[in-house]
């Protein structure tokens, strides 16, 4: 067995408003030739964040519906949620791997701020094949801003993590996928398909979610294609919805890039970070449909010297039958102390300017400090 060893070294694993995170290898064992390599990663992030507007405070922007009306808001919040820490376990061609944050919900701010563990990540990998919780296949995880607000524009963004089966062979990659309807177009309808009757949705979810994408890199950077493939057999439809997804990081003058992703069609919960239910009522007729969405994000960071730099970014996204719409911009300013410390300031403005009701937003001012171990 060979000492532990404080070693740094980078974790293949994008992570949302990171784009490395580091590891420290703590063993190393070999077993009949093999070595089994066990490491320790994540980061450690305080939060000060206030906000001031028409939407209440949120430790992160999401594609909520407020009521539908103004919630006058002026609110600074302190908070470590986001912080995380990860296990990884390599022996030979298979790797585990597990990441919890605290975004579980629980805790208060009375006494302990106990919030609860949540889990991110835990899946299995061999070869070509990954199986557990991970992204969707048919999220571009190269396409992802670096923001202070915990995860940028998701409004803008594909963004779920779930369990699957997923085969990469070359730039291709090919997944099954939970398959989950969120709604069934009962006003007040929960996600396990309970209405205001009571009753239960008759829902067939008997068919995974199949994901396609592309992948190409280059000197230049980075294009990606998605197609999402999905069985919507709930609340008395049953039709197939299908949706794509365009993504790229081109890198322009230096260090600087630029990054984008379009989303359009039958995506339901997959885009847009709880915009809409997969099955609405057109106000126009009563008639259930299912909803299509159309959202983009698009972003540049420039960097002002090696360690300095900033990101302008800009998300947006609108439904189809509903015509919910939301949008959230912001710019930052974000420097590296040391190899593994980052602090910065972020300031930003979400907003809902949905059919039907008041256009409402807030704007925020956050300033973090983020340590990655």
């Amino acid at each position: 067995m060979k000492a532990i060893k404080p070693l740094m070294c980078s974790l293949a694993m994008t992570s949302l408003g990171l784009s490395q995170v580091h590891a420290v290898e703590l063993l190393t064992v070999n077993t009949n030739g093999t070595d089994t390599k066990v490491s320790l990663g994540g980061y450690a992030k305080v939060d000060v964040r206030h906000v001031e507007g028409d939407i209440a405070y949120q430790d992160y922007w999401i594609a909520n519906y407020p009521a539908g009306r103004p919630i006058e808001t002026s609110h600074t919040g302190f908070n470590v949620k986001e912080s995380r820490v990860n296990l990884k376990v390599q022996h030979g061609e298979v790797t585990g791997f597990v990441e919890m944050d605290f975004y579980g919900g629980g805790g208060n701010e009375v006494v302990s701020n106990s919030s609860n563990p949540r889990l991110r990540h835990y899946f299995i990998k061999y070869k070509n094949w990954m199986v557990g919780q991970n992204w969707t296949t048919f999220m571009p995880l190269h396409a992802l801003p670096e923001t202070l607000d915990f995860g940028g524009p998701h409004v803008g963004e594909v963004f779920a993590r779930q369990t699957q089966v997923r085969y990469t062979h070359g730039s291709w990659q090919f997944a099954i996928e939970n398959p989950e309807t969120n709604g069934d177009g009962d006003v007040g309808a929960a996600a396990n398909g309970v209405g205001v009757t009571g009753q239960q949705a008759d829902q067939d979810e008997s068919t995974p979610d199949f994901v396609a994408r592309y992948n190409h890199k280059a000197d230049w950077g980075m294009l990606s294609a998605g197609a999402l493939v999905r069985k919507i057999d709930q609340g008395g439809l049953d039709e197939t919805g299908v949706a794509f997804n365009i993504a790229g990081k081109i890198n322009t003058f230096g260090k600087d890039d630029i990054r984008f992703q379009v989303s359009a069609g039958e995506a339901g919960r997959y885009v847009a970070a709880g915009l809409t239910s997969d099955i609405v009522v057109d106000p126009s007729d009563d008639r259930q449909k299912v909803e299509s969405t159309t959202a983009f994000t698009l972003a540049y960071r420039h960097f002002w010297s090696e360690g300095m730099r900033s990101t302008v970014f800009y998300g947006g996204a609108k439904t189809d039958e509903l015509e919910r719409e939301r949008s959230h911009w912001g710019i930052n300013l974000m420097t590296s102390v040391s190899a593994n410390l980052d602090v910065g300031g972020e300031f930003g403005n979400y907003a809902i300017d949905d059919k039907g009701i008041e256009a409402i937003d807030s704007n925020y001012l956050q300033f973090s400090a983020i340590y990655k171990f």
